[in-house]
């Protein structure tokens, strides 16, 4: 029974594996780390102050060469390293009814020290809010304009129960630190999505946010320009960022680990399988004597 086991679940888990590795290796991926590069030359050494400069040119221009033929939608997103979202004073620094509803726009015990601004409630608030990423990117293709659709890139559950329809913007990034991007005030909660993106925080130090899709193929040895506002500030806790495009398949995006885990799973099974299979041939184990049970003891004359 052992031996069917382990052999089935290595049977099942090994063709899962072969299948995942294979759908992985045909995402095609482009990941561009741009935070340093994106320095000019004079501030490489004060990088945190060019940052943090208002009057300094944040414009970077960036080629990036498609190695393999992208099929559209081909998903931009940005990376962070080094990002703790998951620290937990930064994940209770939100208010949930304030985001859901208007009614609840006063509800900010919980988004110290950004709460209030000149006495006033800011909507939305908390530390999350408040250092929404704000790096932008503009693609482009033979001097041909690349439009990046920001539409439906956020989970319609966060749309549509999370954020509010009658929730506004106020008095948003208006304090004396400005933390990341701002948000139109006319616009609600519910169709600002990439706030919602950045809202769920993510688990990891190093994730990846969607941005916006490409709904056009790119083909092999295209030159792709990349003008990027440089804006948000990694730099003072020595993160890195990253440009990625890159197309899913079945399994979703580029994910070796999952086809490796699957295959190092079901050959441990077969591997152990086989163990069992040798030691039962080679080195069966030795029946008992049933006449030493005891209820044929006496049967057999064996004294009790």
């Amino acid at each position: 029974m052992i031996i069917t086991s382990f052999a089935l679940v290595g049977l099942v888990f090994v063709p899962i594996g072969l299948a995942s590795l294979s759908a992985s290796e045909q995402v095609v991926e482009i990941v561009d780390r741009y935070d340093i590069d994106c320095i000019p030359e004079q501030f490489q050494n004060e990088r945190l102050a060019y940052i943090q400069n208002s009057e300094t040119n944040k414009t970077c221009t960036r080629n990036l060469i498609v190695p393999r033929k992208m099929n559209s939608p081909v998903y931009v997103y940005y990376q962070l390293d080094n990002f703790y979202q998951n620290h937990r004073r930064y994940v209770k620094s939100r208010s949930d009814k304030q985001l859901r509803s208007k009614a609840y726009e006063q509800v900010t015990d919980n988004c110290k020290p950004e709460d209030k601004a000149n006495g006033l409630a800011i909507v939305p608030c908390g530390l999350i809010a408040w250092s929404l990423f704000n790096d932008t990117y503009k693609f482009s293709l033979d001097s041909k304009v690349l439009e990046v659709n920001k539409k439906n890139i956020a989970w319609k559950s966060d749309q549509d129960h999370k954020f509010g329809s009658d929730v506004y913007p106020k008095n948003f990034q208006s304090g004396a630190l400005i933390g990341g991007a701002k948000l139109n005030a006319s616009i609600p909660l519910s169709e600002q999505e990439d706030l919602i993106v950045w809202m769920r925080t993510a688990a990891l130090p190093t994730f990846r946010k969607l941005y916006g899709k490409i709904e056009v193929d790119l083909e092999l040895n295209d030159k792709i320009t990349v003008v990027i506002q440089n804006n948000y500030n990694t730099y003072g806790f020595g993160g890195k960022k990253k440009l990625v495009l890159s197309t899913t398949t079945w399994i979703g995006g580029k994910n070796d680990f999952l086809g490796v885990a699957y295959l190092t799973v079901g050959g441990m099974c077969l591997f152990l399988a086989i163990c069992f299979v040798l030691l039962y041939v080679f080195k069966p184990r030795t029946l008992g004597d049933p006449s030493y049970l005891s209820w044929n003891r006496n049967a057999a004359g064996h004294p009790s």
